[in-house]
């Protein structure tokens, strides 16, 4: 059985991240020859939610699924484009009756892949518990394929870890997303499950997560509200690149992706 080659893109924010992703994503997707590419696209739309616009776009550039996370409510047109594209996914433990759809079935040219969406719940919204639900949905999903990828929305650096244990050997790997700082403990689970705590950030680094310095330092020091508006220097595309035996739905190989990689500054 062949290998699928997976891209995953790490969360897109603002138009900075859309321009870098619209850039280099097609050499990308020639490079690492990739059957199937998924990008978290919760920021995509000025760094919250998105929407018709920033989801055709990236279905125009190859991308085949979209996840979410707790900021794909932030623009009402975001949860409309739900309704209407199942390729646009939220996470699935959002309480029954949320619009949208929590995981979708994709076709390749090497058979079929599932993209399941969760959201944690440590420093979070207390919505359904990710565990129980996968729990519930991976039976259902096992009946159409063993190739399964997992896009877990998490703050807690903890609550990945837990479900990369929980979920190893039953997905094929656990993508986290959230935190915007991408992590370099990218492995092989014991039992087959490829993880990394976080894809990274495809978006502006001379920022606070994305959003411009001051505000986010106002924040801060003020413990006010404050607008948000997605800063633009210092551009980076972040993610993950996957290689999953179709056979068995076990991760072979992972490797992080950060183009352009970091300059350190040199002292004179």
């Amino acid at each position: 059985m062949p290998t699928i080659n997976i891209l995953f893109i790490g969360d897109i924010v603002g138009k900075p991240g859309m321009d870098l992703v619209q850039t280099w994503l097609p050499g990308l997707i020639q490079k690492y020859k990739a059957d199937l590419v998924i990008a978290n696209a919760e920021n995509a739309s000025e760094g919250k939610g998105c929407t018709d616009k920033e989801g055709n776009q990236l279905f125009d550039l190859g991308v085949h699924v979209l996840t979410g996370g707790n900021h794909t409510w932030d623009k009402h047109q975001s949860q409309d484009y739900l309704r209407r594209e199942p390729r646009a996914l939220r996470p699935l433990n959002y309480p029954k009756g949320t619009y949208g759809n929590g995981y979708y079935v994709a076709e390749t040219k090497k058979g079929k892949v599932a993209v399941l969406n969760l959201q944690g719940r440590t420093f979070m919204a207390a919505i359904d518990c990710p565990f129980r639900s996968a729990d519930w949905v991976l039976p259902k999903i096992e009946n159409e394929t063993k190739v399964i990828v997992v896009d877990f929305h998490a703050e807690a650096t903890a609550e990945k870890i837990a479900m990369s244990h929980y979920l190893d050997g039953r997905v094929s790997a656990l993508i986290g997303t959230h935190t915007h700082i991408q992590t370099s403990d990218e492995r092989i689970m014991p039992k087959g499950t490829g993880y990394i705590t976080d894809a990274g950030m495809s978006g502006p680094y001379e920022s606070v997560v994305g959003m411009k310095v001051q505000a986010a330092v106002n924040r801060f020091l003020y413990q006010t509200p404050q607008k948000y508006e997605a800063a633009t220097n210092d551009v980076h595309l972040c993610g993950v690149f996957l290689k999953v035996d179709s056979a068995t739905g076990k991760t072979t190989h992972i490797e992080r992706i950060l183009f352009p990689d970091f300059v350190k500054a040199i002292e004179k």
